[in-house]
This record gives C-alpha cells, structure tokens and sequence, in this order.
C-alpha cells in the first residue's frame, strides 16, 4: 500500500501475538497503516506466520479524496443523508444493500459500506472498500 499511494504510513498499528512462544515474544502482527496524505488507512489480515494481506482500505471522512457512488458523494457528509439515497434507490429497485457488522449500509455487491466517524463535535459519513472475504469489526 506505501509504494501505491507513495508514502509512508503516519502510524502503524497492530499487536504481539498472544503468550509467549519459547523463542521470545513473537513476531508482530501489522493490523492497520494510516496514511494521513491520501487520507486512507489499509486494513490488513494477517495471523502468526502469514504475511499481512490488505483487507480493506477505508477512505476517511475528514481528510480522504471524494469518492462517489451513482452520483451519491460519499465522503464528508452526513451519514443519515447517505443512508436515505442508499434506500431510495433500493426502495426504487435499482439495487439491494447489505447491512455491515456495525450496521453500516453499503450496495450489494459492491464490498463497500459507509461508515460514520467523528468529525469535533460531529459525525461525517466515510467509506470502507472491502475483500469479499473481508470480515469487518470496526
């Protein structure tokens, strides 16, 4: 993801694995890169002994470039506004929607979902871009 967006990552996140392993504390576990100059963060899988894997890739809601889904601007904006065109148009027929892990609506088919996060004192509207394997839990 650094050598794609060419930058490297503001902060790393990610864990050692649980207990101890007889060699020491274990290799860790890069679970998320946030790239404040794109505005992304790349979500990773990865366990003990697997390589990270990008997962996901979540386009933030303060700082990330717009992006757009049938003339819906996604990014900045209030969730419940998002949410109500998501609708009209399922309500319309002209598609179905999932409903994610944290009860976010995104389109089917499609391995997004519109997530809301904290903007000061506000909430605005940001998009996650997902694996079909993807498994999200926040």
């Amino acid at each position: 993801m650094a050598a794609a967006l060419d930058e490297v990552p503001a902060a790393r996140h990610g864990r050692y694995p649980f207990g101890m392993c007889p060699e020491g504390i274990g290799e860790w576990i890069l679970h998320d890169d946030r790239f404040d100059t794109a505005g992304v963060t790349a979500h990773y899988s990865c366990g003990f002994g697997h390589p990270p894997v990008l997962g996901a890739v979540t386009v933030h809601g303060r700082t990330g470039t717009q992006v757009e889904f049938n003339d819906i601007p996604l990014i900045g904006r209030k969730v419940s506004t998002i949410d109500t065109a998501l609708i009209e148009r399922a309500d319309n027929d002209e598609m179905s929607l999932l409903v994610g892990c944290n009860l976010e609506l995104g389109p089917d088919g499609l391995n997004m979902f519109v997530r809301a996060t904290r903007a000061g004192d506000s909430v605005v509207s940001e998009a996650r871009f997902c694996q079909s394997e993807w498994e999200d839990h926040g």
